[in-house]
């Protein structure tokens, strides 16, 4: 077996400082200052493996690793750099929630870090056994920090609304992986794709429904329609402080090894699954714009938007190995705004509650007007104003996609962006132009969060992104475009 340790240097790293919180809490039981140290001394590591990874691949190309397991290619590393972005924005803006844990702050970060590796694994794996076994790791690690926060009821009962559907989303992928196994005899994803490149399969049809079934075990953790159900209580439900990260890494672990899986393994039967996620796409962002106008609740909002989001990606998945870049760029830019917009909900209320009502946000740009001010940039570049970044993103996408033949879809994604900003212009209205609901009186409190200084860093460079890239989209664009060899 070729030990090739630096393909996965990234993930062992993370996994090992879980471990040195859990033992330095167990023999020390030190102060978060402590941990922070050691989070940041983690994430710093992890950044500059993957840095050294990214060379290592620019110099000598894709190499594998561990028997076939373990692929370190371009598209790998990009799904690293974004990983380990969400998780420190992740950390950072969830620093509050993990402070007032107590004695589980220890098992919060490992399991952010735990969760981090395992969605890297499903963007390196070259095996679907490893892919499903990453999906798992990063997956569990996701149901337990939903209802971390013990004391809260809505919690625990998003927690267990998340392990169940996950946990029949599971069993979907792996019957998916047996149709696979069983029309082809493979599982590692290069020999799959050779083997259905070089031989007729004899029975098509259930090669079909295994693509079919893997794909819908995957649109489960992207939150695609109609297999998004759990998001929106999860999204609610969950301690807000955690859920941007949340939602971040599952969007783009999930991602990434549908575009490996279906551009790798199944590229000769392209014109079948393509046409598939079209669909899929078209009735994501149908269905998460209408939901998202009716929502009252700004995590609902966030929730049913991610659902659009998803259709959006999987419009430039359709599209093949061509519109991958804008894919990545879309992930990339969207994940730093969700982060950033889960934040600021963190803010509003208790960084362990849930729920958040639309009209809490009255009179929000007066009290606040940086924190409202850096709303209003997140929910304009996710209903893709031009110079955000969430505009090139949706640019990118319809444009291979209307190139790939998909004009049908194109058409139903700009009406559908169309009629997303009616609910991203009602939350900025209800900011600027609405009264507080409860009017300041002798003894009434007026809500005004105060950002600590990391906090205050994350929507800065949320921020940033969302618009810097809006107006110079090739500093990330031209990178992406190098992860298209596989």
């Amino acid at each position: 077996m070729d030990l090739f340790y630096l393909s996965v240097a990234t993930e062992i790293v993370l996994v090992a400082g879980a471990v040195l919180v859990l033992m330095v809490d167990v023999f020390k039981a030190p102060s978060a200052k402590v941990h922070a140290s050691i989070a940041g001394a983690t994430l710093v590591t992890a950044v500059g493996l993957t840095i050294w990874q990214w060379d290592r691949v620019v110099d000598v190309g894709p190499s594998s690793g561990f028997a076939g397991m373990v692929q370190l290619d371009r598209p790998a590393v990009i799904v690293k750099f974004i990983l380990v972005g969400v998780a420190a924005m992740g950390l950072a803006a969830a620093w509050e929630m993990m402070v007032s844990l107590g004695p589980r702050l220890a098992e919060g970060l490992s399991l952010v870090f735990v969760a981090t590796a395992g969605f890297m694994m499903m963007g390196s794996g070259a095996n679907l056994i490893m892919i499903f076994l990453a999906l798992e790791i990063g997956s569990i690690a996701l149901y337990v920090l939903a209802g971390i926060a013990r004391e809260s009821s809505t919690a625990d009962e998003a927690a267990l609304k998340y392990f169940l559907l996950g946990a029949f989303a599971s069993a979907i992928f792996v019957y998916g992986i047996a149709l696979v196994f069983a029309s082809t005899g493979r599982l590692d994803v290069y020999e799959i794709g050779a083997f259905l490149g070089a031989n007729i399969v004899l029975k098509p049809a259930v090669l079909l429904i295994g693509i079919s079934l893997i794909i819908v075990g995957l649109a489960f953790k992207v939150t695609a329609a109609p297999f998004h159900s759990w998001a929106p209580d999860v999204y609610q439900g969950a301690p807000a402080g955690i859920v941007g990260f949340m939602a971040a890494a599952a969007k783009v672990g999930g991602f990434a090894a549908m575009v490996r899986i279906l551009n790798v393994a199944f590229a000769r039967y392209e014109f079948a699954w393509s046409g598939g996620l079209g669909a899929l796409a078209a009735f994501s962002v149908v269905l998460g714009t209408l939901f998202a106008i009716q929502q009252s609740d700004f995590r609902r909002l966030l929730a049913y938007s991610g659902v659009a989001h998803a259709g959006f990606i999987l419009t430039g998945v359709a599209a093949g190995v061509d519109g991958l870049p804008g894919v990545w760029f879309y992930l990339a830019t969207y994940v730093a705004m969700l982060i950033g917009s889960f934040t600021i909900a963190a803010l509003m209320g208790s960084p362990t509650g849930s729920g958040l009502s639309i009209s809490a946000f009255a009179g929000f740009g007066k009290r606040s007007p940086v924190l409202a001010g850096s709303l209003a940039v997140f929910m304009f570049g996710m209903s893709g104003l031009p110079l955000t970044s969430g505009f090139v993103g949706k640019f990118s996408v319809f444009t291979q996609a209307w190139i790939a033949g998909f004009e049908w879809l194109v058409v139903v994604g700009l009406l559908a962006s169309v009629a997303g900003f009616f609910f991203y212009l009602k939350l900025i209205v209800t900011m600027y132009f609405e009264a507080p609901v409860l009017a300041e009186a002798p003894g009434t409190a007026t809500l005004k969060p105060e950002p600590s200084f990391v906090v205050k860093v994350v929507l800065a460079f949320a921020v940033l992104v969302t618009l810097v890239l809006g107006a110079f989209p090739s500093l990330l664009l031209d990178f992406v475009a190098d992860a298209l060899p596989f």
